[in-house]
């Protein structure tokens, strides 16, 4: 019996290339001062900076959560203007 491999268990070299090397992140959206959203050039592995300064993956719920506080900050900015 031959094994079905799932999606999540194919062979990725870029995936394996990070692991091996390292991620190379550029920034894809400035959220405020201090946090901003991550993707690497080799993989497209999305990050984003935590409240505590760790980075998390960029899932959902922290995608909802950017986009709140991006609206929030930029109301701030133009008030402040």
């Amino acid at each position: 019996i031959m094994k079905q491999n799932s999606p999540n268990q194919q062979f990725n070299l870029s995936s394996i290339l990070c692991s091996t090397f390292g991620h190379k992140f550029i920034v894809t959206n400035n959220i405020t001062n201090h946090i901003k959203e991550f993707k690497c050039k080799t993989c497209n592995k999305e990050i984003t900076n935590a409240y505590s300064g760790e980075y998390e993956i960029l899932n959902f719920k922290n995608r909802k959560i950017n986009a709140c506080l991006s609206e929030f900050f930029q109301k701030k900015l133009q008030r402040a203007s």
